[in-house]
């Protein structure tokens, strides 16, 4: 089977268009294409161009730089365009406004962030404070689980407190020791002994002289 053989591109022959259809979406690419290429020539060369295009349903398109109006009239009136001082000077007094407006909004947006960020460290410092001090929290504001965490550490704490005060009771009660006494009692004519922490005090009544087994009047 002999391939076939490709025309390659073929020059479209320019003739009106029969078929509306066809017409209308031939004029829509093409007049993109156009103002495209005015677009590209007006920034390349620095041309001034204007387009006047009224489509098959006569509908106006243009298109122009700087604008169709002013090309219009300068070909119209066959003038130059003239630029007044008093142009110049508008137009230069708006740019400086312009340029001055965009650093005033610079800096309220710099500042905007820093007041952002410092409310929002303060916050973190908030959060960490009642964090760390929950219990201070009245109670009203305390959810059921802070409520439970409260009532153990008060259980906690009335433990430690019964511990601390049997230590101070066990402590003073070493501190003033026990006294013990002969056969008739304190001040009985016998000898009896204080002791403390760490401290021993030994009295014997007047008259008795402590010995290996011996007393004397």
């Amino acid at each position: 089977m002999m391939p076939k053989k490709s025309k390659g591109r073929q020059k479209i022959q320019m003739a009106r268009m029969e078929k509306e259809s066809n017409l209308l979406v031939t004029f829509s690419k093409r007049r993109s294409g156009l103002f495209k290429k005015a677009s590209e020539l007006c920034i390349l060369c620095g041309v001034e161009i204007a387009i006047v295009v009224f489509s098959p349903g006569k509908k106006v398109f243009s298109f122009g730089h700087p604008s169709v109006e002013t090309i219009v009239d300068r070909f119209l009136a066959q003038n130059p365009p003239q630029y007044s001082t008093t142009s110049q000077l508008v137009a230069a007094h708006r740019n400086a406004n312009i340029h001055e407006l965009n650093r005033q909004l610079t800096y309220e947006i710099n500042q905007l962030e820093v007041e952002k960020v410092k409310s929002e460290e303060l916050d973190k410092f908030r959060k960490q404070g009642v964090e760390n001090h929950w219990w201070e929290a009245p109670i009203e504001r305390m959810g059921l689980e802070e409520l439970e965490r409260l009532k153990m550490a008060m259980g906690w704490l009335k433990k430690n407190i019964d511990d601390q005060k049997k230590r101070l009771v066990g402590a003073s009660q070493l501190a003033i020791g026990p006294v013990v006494s002969g056969p008739n009692g304190l001040g009985g004519g016998h000898e009896y002994i204080v002791k403390g922490s760490g401290l021993e005090i030994t009295m014997t009544p007047h008259g008795f002289v402590l010995g290996y087994g011996h007393f004397g009047c």
